[in-house]
């Protein structure tokens, strides 16, 4: 999965939240001074680009709607961390997190239980 960057991460979000829009419909998000529509107007072309948006036409205008899930974006995103970080050792980033105490021996093993249940809320 493509990376993405901080801007091109949270105009996704607003599309993961709202679902699909037209570029100007972004601008609301923003607080002044908001960005200019042709600013955002390019991070969405390119998001389109790298095959996480895509869009209908209508007329001369276009409304643009996510390819990706958020989820899935989470899950590849985690992936590529573990992959480049931790030796693509799923095992050693959540050794890490409990030697970094972020998570708890008692989560962990509530963790477990839960994925043995086929419950899992991650």
């Amino acid at each position: 999965m493509k990376r993405l960057t901080a801007k091109e991460e949270e105009i996704m979000g607003f599309f993961w939240k709202e679902g699909p829009m037209f570029v100007k419909q972004l601008l609301p998000f923003y607080s002044e001074p908001r960005p200019h529509f042709n600013t955002l107007s390019t991070i969405v072309r390119g998001l389109e680009e790298k095959g996480f948006l895509a869009h209908k036409t209508y007329g001369n205008t276009y409304e643009y709607y996510p390819l990706i899930s958020e989820d899935d974006f989470k899950k590849g995103t985690l992936r590529a961390v573990i992959d480049k970080y931790f030796n693509k050792s799923v095992l050693g980033a959540v050794s890490t997190l409990v030697e970094e105490e972020e998570i708890s021996i008692d989560e962990l093993k509530d963790l477990i239980r839960q994925v043995k249940k086929g419950k899992s809320s991650i």
